[in-house]
């Protein structure tokens, strides 16, 4: 009896020191792996990386990690004609990530998870110059808010014959277009100073596209809607390459 009391306090220890080991191993794992993804995407800052499952250490003698969550802040993808757009936050959360022996490249089977982009940014891409819309007419985006049900309201500002008019909120549906771009299309014409104008010259102003190249390999844009602080959107991605 006193031999097994002794057997179980020993594996007690030993367990014990086992996961003070593992846990140690695993915030290393963390930052290394945060540095490197760090220099890969071009980050100001080290991106927050989590690996989760335990134990960490069988799951590196495998080669194969279960779950990684990424979490990196204020993001600068390339976006058409050589300009970028910062997205605010970008999380994902990667499974069955795969590395290589001398851990020069990792790259994941699936990924999911969500992007912020603020509407200040957003705004950009929308025509914030006044072009013409009717005789004596012109109109221009200066802003871009929340509506109701995941829509987004954008402000009209009409100058009509020199006169600058009270901005009109044009309520429009945000949906992503081929996996990298985001497309806002109004969903009524308003009339304008009483004016019915053409539509076609009217989406000139109210419509417009972002489009996102930048983004991990893999990662594609799955929807969008509009929250308080920006559009959301969600993620999704296979064989995701993360560094290498």
């Amino acid at each position: 009896m006193r031999g097994l009391r002794i057997l179980l306090i020993i594996a007690v220890i030993l367990g014990g020191l086992f996961v003070v080991a593992d846990r140690i191993a695993v915030g290393f794992a963390e930052d290394e792996a945060a540095d490197k993804i760090r220099v890969s995407e071009g980050l100001a800052e080290k991106p927050d990386v989590s690996i989760n499952g335990f134990p960490f250490l069988t799951q590196l003698a495998g080669g194969k990690l279960d779950d990684v969550s990424i979490g990196i802040d204020d993001y600068e993808a390339p976006a058409e004609d050589g300009k970028k757009i910062r997205i605010a936050e970008l999380d994902a959360t990667m499974r069955g990530v795969e590395f290589s022996d001398s851990y020069s490249s990792a790259t994941a089977d699936s990924a999911d998870g969500s992007a912020l982009i603020a509407y200040d940014e957003l705004l950009k891409a929308a025509k914030v110059e006044a072009a013409q819309v009717a005789p004596g007419m012109t109109a221009k985006v200066v802003g871009l808010s929340a509506a109701d049900n995941g829509k987004i309201k954008v402000a009209i500002e009409v100058t009509a014959f020199g006169k600058k008019l009270p901005p009109i909120g044009v309520t429009s549906t945000v949906t992503v277009e081929d996996g990298n771009t985001v497309y806002v299309h109004a969903d009524a014409m308003p009339k304008l100073a009483g004016v019915s104008v053409a539509d076609r010259k009217m989406r000139e102003i109210t419509d417009f596209k972002q489009k996102i190249d930048g983004l991990p390999a893999g990662i594609d844009l799955k929807s969008v809607r509009s929250a308080e602080e920006g559009v959301e959107i969600a993620v999704t991605g296979t064989k995701v390459k993360l560094v290498g």
